[in-house]
């Protein structure tokens, strides 16, 4: 049995190996071989997603070069790679990806299985910037699907239950700078009042609260591109932080990315946290709801009303938003949307108190759980009334995996 835990050590892998294959041929032979297996990434989810009683693949050390097509704008990279490493990788020959999620430390492949997001009204999933994946299947075969292939939208956010990614191609454009600014205890029937306003106000924005004051947003950070448009906004007036702030309150804003309006790199102030640094001290739990735009005021009103319930689980709550897009299994399937993400004290049965409460309140609005994250049992059940392609899924893994090499107890729960 190993030891292997989660980033947030509330994950212990159940599995009794772990091969860490260095070629494309080598990983073949360990899949083909294997009763279960499952491809391990950053550690940064908070479920048993990427858990199995068989073999687990790490696979940052498959040797897959970065290759680079300026005339496409696309990149090639190996699944295993961390974004704030390929980003530097990129930065460096003056090309950028388009949006990042508030880590780079995740894993391309992590990221992109589980529909990992940023911010900003414009800005969709990081699964949407794929035009390719490639992965192993259990038979051992090395399968490609590109943009424009039928089902190329259920091969991309596809939690692992494919097969091992091992490769993607992500769309690019040349390298740009951006500039952060925060502003701190906004009041929220402001926000509500103008939430459209706000989220579209720069390239990216993320607003966060703790609740402890229900009547104030704590912090909102805007993101701004010089070659994109950024609005002032009356209610931020005058509210600029006055020094760097980090957006779990108490906590040392060392390990976050440059703000105070100072333009930098794209990869250094997309991203809430500087790669160098671990970006909290993991003592966490983490959840997240992505629901239709359109209905953000009345779902962030119905979390508000719980404020009382949720906080003394509550570290901080992000507000952040998404533009749709057509990948079968994306949180953002479909519609423009939000997504409420709750880090939490690292405290399980308190947690799974509350979360019945909460699924229920946003469940009016057909909130979708991050894949990632953690969420309450009984959310499995309503998976399949949330997502239009749900069946069609399920096909594709059944004559991709007809004999479950890639289940787990987490996928068993979702596809009974």
């Amino acid at each position: 049995m190993l030891t292997e835990v989660n980033w947030s050590g509330n994950i212990r892998y159940a599995a009794h190996q772990l091969v860490r294959p260095s070629s494309i041929d080598e990983l073949r032979t360990v899949v083909s071989r294997a009763k279960h297996v499952k491809a391990l990434g950053s550690r940064h989810s908070f479920n048993r997603i990427a858990d199995t009683d068989g073999v687990l693949i790490p696979t940052e050390a498959l040797d897959i070069p970065i290759e680079l097509d300026t005339d496409r704008g696309r990149v090639r990279t190996g699944a295993g790679i961390r974004y704030g490493d390929l980003g530097r990788w990129l930065d460096a020959r003056g090309w950028a990806l388009s949006n990042l999620a508030s880590l780079p430390h995740i894993s391309v492949g992590g990221a992109i299985s589980t529909g990992t997001h940023g911010s900003g009204n414009s800005n969709k999933s990081l699964a949407a910037a794929v035009a390719a994946v490639e992965f192993v299947t259990a038979s051992g075969d090395l399968l490609r699907f590109e943009r424009g292939d039928a089902e190329f939208p259920g091969a991309v956010v596809a939690l692992g239950a494919l097969g091992v990614l091992t490769a993607v191609e992500l769309e690019v454009e040349p390298a740009f700078t951006v500039a952060q600014t925060v502003y701190e205890a906004v009041p929220f029937d402001d926000v509500l009042a103008q939430l459209d306003e706000v989220t579209s106000s720069a390239y990216s924005v993320s607003l966060f609260t703790t609740f402890r004051s229900p009547d104030l947003v704590d912090q909102v950070w805007r993101k701004g591109r010089p070659d994109r448009a950024t609005r002032e906004l009356p209610l931020l007036a005058g509210r600029e932080a006055s020094g760097p702030r980090h957006p779990l309150p108490g906590v040392s804003a060392k390990s976050r990315t440059t703000q105070g309006g100072v333009a930098g790199r794209w990869l250094d102030r997309l991203p809430h946290f500087v790669l160098e640094f671990t970006p909290s001290n993991g003592h966490e739990l983490q959840s997240e709801y992505i629901l239709p735009r359109d209905r953000a005021g009345e779902a962030l009103g119905a979390v508000r009303a719980l404020s009382a319930q949720l906080s003394p689980m509550l570290q901080v709550c992000e507000i952040r938003t998404i533009a749709g897009d057509d990948l079968w299994l994306s949180p953002a399937y479909g519609r423009d949307s939000i997504g409420i993400h709750f880090t939490w004290i690292l405290d399980e049965p308190g947690v799974a108190a509350v979360l019945p409460a909460l699924e229920a309140a946003l469940a009016p609005f057909g909130a979708r759980p991050h894949w990632g994250k953690v969420y309450s049992a009984a959310a499995d059940d309503r998976m399949s009334d949330l997502y239009p392609h749900w069946q069609q899924f399920v096909e594709l893994r059944n004559r991709l995996d007809p004999g479950g090499a890639f289940a787990n107890d987490f996928l068993g729960a979702l596809f009974r």
